[in-house]
């Protein structure tokens, strides 16, 4: 091989390396002590960012989605979780938590960093909102514009610190915390997203599809 291509295959094996050791530092979350059917309160493993919860904290009837902001079938499923959360936000406690899936939806990981982010902030469901809202004008852009368009979303919604908002991006502890359900997610475990747990069982896509079928299903959880 020539100069040119060794610096080549140089290049590919440290990308591979440090997609190991990323892949290795999300393995090695332990959870094994967690009940990850509960709400999870900030603690040194989550990065100190607690579960984000919608509705009662005092309710024993919760619903738990593992999401993707890039899934398509997360943003189909989105519209009927939010109106049915917002209707029985008095009877139940929502809780969204991250598992983005990069092998096919490459931005999903920066989505959810976007949203963490805004959530150091107080503005984690506006930003949650927004991505699924204007999910195909994000999904495919290259890793710069990406950032650009979520700086967009972050003025918009009314972030007051940019530059802090941009470097929680990139921060230790949205890392964790993104890792950390990914590891709750695999003890479900989560096959793909949406994955959505109503007290602890998995709801079908059939149901959760439908918005009677969804709603009777949280009725019958309350009685």
């Amino acid at each position: 091989m020539n100069r040119n291509t060794w610096i080549i295959f140089g290049v590919v094996c440290i990308a591979i390396l440090g997609g190991l050791v990323a892949l290795s530092r999300q393995s090695s979350v332990d959870v094994s002590s967690i009940d990850e059917t509960k709400f999870i309160a900030a603690n040194d493993a989550n990065g100190n960012i607690a579960d984000h919860t919608i509705g009662n904290k005092e309710s024993k009837t919760l619903l738990i989605e593992y999401g993707d902001f890039q899934c398509p079938a997360c943003q189909s499923a989105y519209p009927n979780i939010k109106e049915l959360v917002e209707e029985f936000q008095d009877d139940i406690l929502f809780i969204f938590r991250n598992n983005p899936i990069t092998q096919i939806h490459p931005n999903a990981r920066a989505g959810s960093a976007a949203a963490e982010a805004a959530g150091l902030q107080d503005k984690y469901w506006e930003m949650h909102d927004m991505l699924y809202e204007k999910q195909s004008d994000w999904s495919q852009a290259s890793s710069s514009e990406r950032l650009s368009i979520f700086e967009g979303y972050a003025k918009e919604i009314d972030v007051k610190d940019i530059d802090k908002f941009k470097s929680d991006m990139e921060s230790s502890a949205v890392n964790n915390k993104i890792n950390f359900d990914l590891a709750l997610g695999k003890k479900v475990p989560v096959t793909g997203t949406p994955t959505i747990l109503l007290n602890g069982e998995k709801i079908e896509s059939d149901v959760w599809g439908s918005k009677d079928k969804f709603k009777s299903a949280i009725e019958n959880a309350l009685n």
